[in-house]
């Protein structure tokens, strides 16, 4: 298989999951609500107590920064959380068990002491890399390359977190090593998701375009909000075929095979593992999260 069609095989496995159980759907909904209320609660936070009352009134004080950095790390855990839900789910169902949003998010709250200081970390480093895209081309190209390799690095971190149930610096060490072995896959699978997610919304970008191009303010509001509404739901079903997908890859990762729906891709016909490490392998992958 070639690279895309393997891209395309994932998305249409993850889809067939999602379809047999749509309420993994839901995490991506929940994370985004979520996400809206947190930046609501903190921009709210920081207008009121957070500015100089001085003549500029734009210029932060030292507690609008405090909580500029509390609200990096509340959006982090949201973020985390949520995707930590879509994982358990994603994996009792590629293992055969029955999933339902509170289930998973049971163990999800069985995970908080793992990601709450993941959270932690990943705002941390979504702080540093933000502030060296700031600081001009130079800062831009280092911040993207820092950014994707993190992503690269920790794509498996949430689904060890949640199914191993170790701290968060031998999650981080079990996802790069893992990232080692299946690098290709990783890779293959991450572009070839972000390239179906943005075909997936470019019908609503273009319903937009169009809505303005109308020039009329009523018909471009209704169109708007046809496009807009694409996007969210296209945005949605992506973001949970991304999670199907990153607890598949775990599990191959882990233990050369995956679950479920994902039997019979061959992911090493484009890409081999560029190393092997016998001591990194993880037994066992013969059945899903207890919750107990």
């Amino acid at each position: 298989m070639t690279r895309f069609q393997i891209s395309w095989e994932i998305a249409k496995r993850s889809w067939a999951v999602l379809k047999s159980d749509k309420s993994l759907a839901w995490f991506p909904v929940l994370s985004f609500l979520a996400s809206i209320a947190v930046f609501g609660v903190f921009a709210g936070l920081v207008a009121a107590i957070g500015l100089d009352g001085g003549a500029t009134k734009d210029s932060l004080q030292p507690v609008g920064w405090v909580l500029i950095a509390l609200g990096y790390l509340a959006l982090a855990f949201v973020q985390t959380y949520f995707l930590a839900g879509l994982v358990a789910g994603a994996d009792r169902r590629l293992h055969g068990q029955d999933s339902t949003v509170r289930g998973a998010l049971e163990i999800a709250n069985s995970r908080l002491h793992r990601l709450l200081p993941w959270a932690a970390v990943s705002a941390t480093v979504s702080i540093i890399i933000n502030q060296l895209e700031r600081q001009g081309i130079v800062g831009q190209i280092i911040g993207s390359l820092l950014g994707l390799a993190w992503n690269l690095l920790t794509f498996l971190t949430i689904p060890i977190l949640v199914i191993e149930d170790v701290g968060v610096g031998a999650a981080f060490k079990r996802s790069k090593d893992l990232f080692t072995k299946t690098w290709g896959e990783n890779v293959v699978g991450q572009a070839g998701l972000g390239i179906i997610g943005f075909l997936a919304v470019l019908p609503g970008l273009l319903v937009i375009a169009l809505g303005v191009a109308a020039g009329s303010v009523v018909v471009a509001v209704v169109i708007g909000a046809v496009g807009v509404a694409w996007i969210i739901v296209a945005s949605t079903v992506v973001s949970a075929l991304s999670g199907i997908y990153r607890t598949a890859l775990y599990w191959f990762a882990s233990t050369g095979s995956v679950p479920g729906e994902f039997e019979g891709i061959d992911f090493q016909a484009a890409f081999r593992p560029r190393r092997i490490n016998p001591r990194g392998m993880f037994g066992g992958g013969d059945g899903g999260i207890n919750p107990n």
